[in-house]
């Protein structure tokens, strides 16, 4: 492990490089930081052990080694200390990396830890129907029972999912539903594979029991 100084155009690199947190091209560094790492200056953190360099296709690719990354800890809890750095500039980045660095000492988190980038967020869930919306809560029961889009679904399943709420508003609800664009609720032709529990969940329509439903997308 290398501790020869830094020139402050090399120490510039590892910075960014250490933002990046990934491999990068020179055509990346130079758009986003407007720098360069190429000729003797890239042989030289080749050679240091805290650059390593790769062709891809036509251009070199850098990333921070290990090396690289203990190098510029050790560099973030000395201040940055640069003697081309100075006046104002220096009081701003020597303060910026004490910062840093008292914040990776107190939380154990390593350099990589804290340049690494971003998580996709999370996408975000569905909106969870109030507790009195039971039209609402019918719908998002058959999403989650339905096999696929437009499926039925059986109405004794669907209650199941509202155990909470009185039969008299499920039946309200589903009346209502029935009424609407895309629902449609029926009686299940086949007796034979009704079992008491799907007789006892159907919902009075007109004068048909109803026992299944279908919700369009």
């Amino acid at each position: 492990m290398s501790d020869e100084k830094l020139s402050l155009p090399e120490l510039a690199v590892l910075v960014a490089l250490m933002r990046e947190a990934r491999e990068v091209s020179n055509a990346d560094l130079e758009e986003k930081y407007g720098l360069r790492l190429d000729g003797k200056r890239r042989v030289r953190l080749n050679d240091m052990k805290l650059v390593e360099t790769r062709k891809e296709g036509r251009v070199f690719v850098h990333m921070l080694t290990d090396d690289g990354w203990s190098r510029m800890r050790r560099e973030i809890g000395a201040g940055l200390r640069n003697p081309q750095i100075t006046k104002s500039p220096k009081v701003l980045v020597e303060g910026l990396a004490a910062g840093l660095f008292t914040i990776m000492e107190r939380t154990g988190h390593s350099l990589a830890d804290v340049f690494a980038p971003s998580p996709d967020p999370a996408p975000e869930p569905s909106p969870v129907p109030e507790p009195g919306d039971v039209e609402g809560r019918i719908r998002a029961a058959y999403r989650e029972l339905a096999n696929e889009p437009g499926a039925w679904v059986g109405i004794a399943e669907i209650r199941s999912h509202l155990g909470d709420v009185p039969r008299a508003e499920v039946d309200e609800a589903l009346r209502a539903m029935n009424r609407m664009d895309g629902v449609s609720l029926v009686p299940d032709s086949n007796n034979k594979v009704l079992t008491e529990k799907d007789r006892e969940a159907a919902v009075t329509i007109g004068d048909q029991d109803k026992h299944l439903i279908w919700i369009g997308a």
